[in-house]
């Protein structure tokens, strides 16, 4: 899954119809381009690889001065399709070795329902558990090869200490969730769409 597809789709979605200068400041602004890797101009490419692909629609070109023209997108129904699929994906699923897909969809977990996202965190945790498990036998199935470095132990050791920090901060943040704090789809408060300006 990539993290830059969710991104643009969940900037698109909430302030649509958005051009991509202001989708790329945005995501600028969340620092995407430290946590997720993403190239501020790879923006464009995406907006218009997304729109070739039936998930955005180009729905105006704009001039304003002296600065280039601005295409504005929405999303389109297979668009916003995608774009729930990609979120529960992230949400639902550990991916040990790319932490940006998770912070991609909880930036965007506000737009499923409290008890969804309750229920994608305590299946991560379970798929946590069991991926400490394949760690541990990783660790143990290194012994009986007496070529490979000692040293690459440390690499399974390393996704176990990672996915033990994120197993903490996903019970606290159950716990919270629980306790009412922050807003999902279709509670009060809840965020839909962002306000830019140009």
């Amino acid at each position: 899954m990539s993290s830059t597809r969710l991104l643009i789709l969940g900037a698109v979605r909430i302030f649509q119809p958005v051009h991509g200068y202001l989708v790329r400041r945005e995501l600028l602004s969340w620092h995407a381009d430290r946590w997720a890797h993403l190239n501020p101009g790879s923006v464009y490419n995406a907006l218009h690889t997304l729109a070739r692909d039936g998930l955005l629609q180009a729905v105006g070109t704009e001039t304003a001065g002296r600065r280039p023209a601005r295409t504005t997108y929405r999303l389109t129904p297979d668009g916003e399709t995608e774009f729930r699929l990609l979120l529960r994906e992230a949400l639902w699923n550990i991916s040990p070795h790319d932490p940006s897909i998770l912070m991609a969809g909880w930036s965007f977990a506000w737009a499923l329902s409290r008890e969804e996202v309750i229920e994608a965190f305590e299946h991560r945790l379970e798929q946590i558990q069991a991926s400490a498990r394949v760690s541990e036998l990783a660790i143990a199935d290194l012994a009986n090869h007496p070529f490979t470095p000692p040293h690459v132990a440390e690499h399974w050791r390393l996704v176990q200490a990672r996915l033990e920090g994120e197993a903490s901060w996903v019970r606290n943040l159950i716990a919270r969730l629980q306790d009412g704090e922050l807003a999902f789809a279709g509670e009060p408060d809840a965020p839909s769409r962002g306000t830019l300006v140009d």
